[in-house]
């Protein structure tokens, strides 16, 4: 049962107590084949115990991933919740999880899976079908906020129950990612507690989990805690030693990076990933980080790289033509932000799929560049002139819009922009709001232009992010409006492709197309992750294993009793700590 302490922060600080591991009664025979295995990418050496403090940069509007996408969310949610299969870490094959196997059809339309007669929920009762029926049939409800999740559901019937342990998906259409959209991307729900519950309200508390942790306290804009499950169900599969070490993992906000930085450098949090390229030049400096006790170190391996940038909103008059959202683009002196502003730690993004990229091959689309006279003209060939205050109008209305915006930090970029926006007659404002205010708007695509960061897979699959029907369609990723009838016929030939080379050859064609509409102000990425954190932890060879983020600390990563001793004594002398690389590459 999940409880909610209302103590101070130092409480939670300094409060630990031991998760002490229950005997495993199962059948050692029931446990699936490839879970009997080593996990490759876990470290023998691991131990269970201690916590990790990991910085979270705003409070959650909600614990409940399918009403909020948030990565802190997305963080808890996935260690209380658990899918049928999982992915392998190096080979990235399917690998059982609450599914022990599954059956495909010859024709790919039907899914069989098979439950581990060993999963359980926290409260005892056994994970069934029902579960994974009630699951579908909230995520389908259209009163619930689960819009995003409904777009794959959409191409299957009602899954049907043939036991207790038996469920069988059938879609509608074949498409490569059927499976997977079941069995890997859907977080099984337990029945017997949200049924008859206003799902939609259901953001805080999850007492009845099946996952390796626990929600134990919550303080609003403050922190998250979570504990180990001694009795998750899985506790003893081999596949999972050396993983879920930590007894207590604790989120802790901070709105303001300033002060958050500061937190860690104090060491009130543990771990921090960096990214502001200020940070990691400027502020990442000092004793700590000159004797050791501070790792700061840059990690390079084969995760999957998404794009930011500024969306402009096509369903509004001001943005529908592509040729002022190009003059947006030949506004923006990337160039400048990012050796100016950001320290030339970024490489200008001139795609929507950046990794395809980075391996060497030739980028085909055409790097946007700074004109403010090929701005005025794509401007004035749209119908806007300047007036005799310089201001542009057409048809009597002044060319003038609001940026949405949800970080302080992002302000100086926007400032550089909106001093060239000026210079051609454009006047724009920012409004900047908290998470949860930008999330309702962006939502409802109440904005003219405004900051979005999008994360990537290994596997991509481009129907919610650029498909014409879910520009209509509150809460999707669409947050342009794109509407491509070339794109939507390149996205339905891709469904059907089963050749992951294939199909990113037709992602290639989309991205050409989406390129040449603008539908944002593409800006740069890292092809690295930078990590700062105190050299108390045990970290595997590969510190973020294959294709991992700093997400990868919480689940591999373990607390070291006798390096965190050293570490204090090294502190309280002032000594030099232990040397570590500074730059790790995945071989």
């Amino acid at each position: 049962m999940a409880f909610f302490l209302h103590c101070s922060e130092e409480d939670t600080k300094d409060s630990l107590s031991k998760v002490i591991d229950l005997p495993w009664e199962g059948d050692v025979t029931s446990i699936p084949n490839a879970l009997r295995l080593k996990n490759p990418v876990a470290d023998p050496k691991a131990k269970k115990g201690g916590k990790i403090r990991i910085y979270s940069h705003q409070f959650p509007k909600s614990l409940n991933y399918y009403l909020d996408q948030f990565t802190t969310t997305a963080r808890i949610f996935t260690s209380l919740y658990e899918p049928l299969t999982g992915y392998h870490p190096l080979t990235l094959e399917t690998i059982p999880h609450l599914a022990r196997d599954w059956k495909i059809s010859p024709d790919k339309k039907k899914f069989t899976f098979y439950l581990d007669s060993n999963a359980r929920w926290s409260d005892g009762k056994p994970v069934t079908a029902d579960d994974v029926i009630f699951t579908y049939d909230t995520i389908m409800n259209p009163k619930n906020g689960t819009a995003v999740f409904r777009v794959s559901l959409s191409r299957f019937l009602k899954p049907v129950k043939l036991d207790d342990l038996t469920v069988v998906f059938e879609a509608k259409e074949v498409h490569w990612n059927n499976f997977n959209d079941i069995a890997s991307s859907i977080f099984i729900l337990p029945k017997h507690h949200f049924e008859g519950k206003d799902f939609n309200k259901e953001n805080m508390e999850f007492p009845v989990v099946s996952g390796p942790y626990k929600i134990t306290e919550v303080k609003k804009n403050r922190y998250i805690k979570l504990e180990r499950r001694g009795d998750w169900w899985q506790r003893a599969y081999p596949f999972n030693e050396g993983r879920n070490n930590f007894d207590q993992i604790v989120y802790k906000v901070y709105n303001e990076e300033a002060v958050a930085l500061q937190a860690f450098k104090k060491g009130d949090i543990d771990i921090y990933p960096v990214y502001s390229a200020f940070v990691w030049v400027e502020e990442a400096k000092g004793d700590a980080f000159d004797k050791n006790w501070i790792a700061k170190q840059r990690i390079f391996n084969l995760k999957p790289i998404g794009f930011q940038g500024w969306a402009m909103n096509s369903r509004r008059p001001i943005f529908s033509d592509k040729r002022v959202r190009e003059a947006m683009n030949l506004l923006v002196n990337r160039k400048l932000m990012i050796d100016k502003l950001a320290y030339g730690e970024y490489d200008p993004t001139n795609s929507y799929y950046p990794d395809f990229y980075l391996g060497g091959e030739k980028n085909p689309n055409q790097p946007t560049e700074f004109s403010i006279d090929k701005a005025r003209k794509l401007l004035a060939e749209a119908g806007w002139k300047p007036n005799k205050e310089g201001i542009l109008e057409k048809d009597g209305k002044p060319f003038q819009f609001s940026i949405l915006d949800r970080d302080k930090k992002t302000e100086k970029y926007f400032t550089l922009f909106l001093e060239k926006a000026k210079e051609v007659g454009i006047r724009a404002s920012i409004d900047t709001l908290d998470l949860a205010a930008w999330s309702e708007r962006v939502d409802k695509y109440d904005f003219d232009m405004t900051w979005a960061a999008w994360g990537s897979g290994v596997f991509k699959d481009p129907e919610s992010q650029w498909l014409s029907k879910y520009a209509d369609e509150e809460g999707q990723p669409n947050l342009p409006g794109l509407k491509i009838s070339e794109v939507d016929k390149l996205i339905e030939k891709q469904k059907t492709e089963f050749s992951v080379f294939n199909r990113n050859e037709i992602l290639k064609q989309i991205d050409r197309i989406v390129y040449k509409e603008y539908p944002y102000v593409l800006l740069w990425h890292l092809p690295s992750t930078r990590l700062l954190y105190w050299q108390k932890y045990g970290v595997p060879n590969l510190p973020l294993g294959k294709y991992g983020d700093e997400s990868f600390s919480s689940d591999y990563w373990w607390y070291d009793e006798e390096k965190d001793k050293n570490l204090s004594n090294a502190v309280s002398k002032k000594e030099k700590f232990t040397d570590y690389e500074a730059v790790v590459r995945w071989k």
